[in-house]
């Protein structure tokens, strides 16, 4: 069981999970899976199975998170439901089967990946190294293809895909703000297959602490979910209203930190 202090980490993580995700249109898992990793290892919990319940949780609590987000986001008239339409079906392939593949993973590959992944967005995101608007956007065959890699690599790292699709459209010429809202409403997609995948990844896997549905933790994904739901809709308004350019850089710094202690951690198990 979850002591009251891991309890209040994890509203404390809702809280900034919830407002950048709706903020930037990335975040919410970057920030959760880390989180989640040091609360199940400091409570004893998951074994080997930390990471896959940590990326299962994260992608649960995105469920609603998203919901929250993109209702924000509609109001404003800033979604473009054809991308989401062209991208969301290759999307939601591509995160259920990267999501089963997940479950013959070691949980230290997945920290690997995790690692990884957030050193190249933190550096990419500090830097704006986002590839220049220099096309238009592709069309079905082409959204698709770039919806299922996102799919798949999203469902390894526990993320809605926001870190990937907004530099997507922005180099297919998409305006920010709409990039942004309409990743909050991909994140969806990916959220509800991801979350499913890893329930059938994990459903008959032994040693699973008390909890678990899959690799899914209810007790962590029933607090996350409560602060991130009302918090996306605070960072979904003050979207239009920040400089998220520079708010990006101290996103990228948190990143860059959060990604060295589980290197640390890695590199101490070696």
């Amino acid at each position: 069981m979850l002591s009251l202090t891991l309890i209040a980490v994890l509203l404390a993580c809702g809280v900034v999970a919830g407002f950048l995700a709706g903020l930037l249109g990335v975040g919410g898992g970057l920030v959760i899976v880390p989180v989640v990793v040091g609360v199940l290892d400091a409570a004893g919990l998951g074994g080997n199975y930390v990471q896959h319940l940590a990326v299962g949780t994260s992608l649960a609590v995105m469920v609603f998170t998203s919901v929250a987000s993109v209702r924000a986001h509609h109001k404003k008239g800033a979604v473009n439901w054809a991308i989401v339409r062209g991208m969301a079906p290759a999307m939601m392939v591509g995160t259920f089967v990267g999501s089963l593949l997940a479950g013959w993973i070691p949980s230290n590959g997945l920290r690997w990946f995790f690692v990884i992944y957030a050193y190249v967005i933190g550096a990419q995101m500090f830097f704006g190294a986002a590839p220049a608007a220099s096309r238009e956007l592709p069309g079905i065959a082409g959204q698709s293809a770039a919806g299922g890699v996102i799919g798949m690599v999203s469902s390894w790292v526990g993320i809605g895909g926001g870190s990937m699709s907004v530099p997507f459209m922005g180099w297919c010429n998409v305006r920010m703000h709409t990039a942004i809202a309409t990743s909050a409403a991909l994140g969806w997609p990916i959220a509800v297959s991801g979350a499913l995948g890893y329930v059938a990844a994990g459903w008959q896997t032994p040693g699973l602490p008390w909890g678990a549905f899959g690799f899914i933790y209810l007790p962590a994904m029933l607090t996350l979910m409560l602060m991130t739901v009302l918090c996306a809709p605070l960072g979904a308004r003050a979207a239009h209203a920040l400089p998220v350019a520079k708010l990006k850089k101290g996103f990228a710094l948190l990143m860059v930190v959060m990604a060295s202690e589980m290197l640390l951690g890695l590199l101490r198990q070696g």
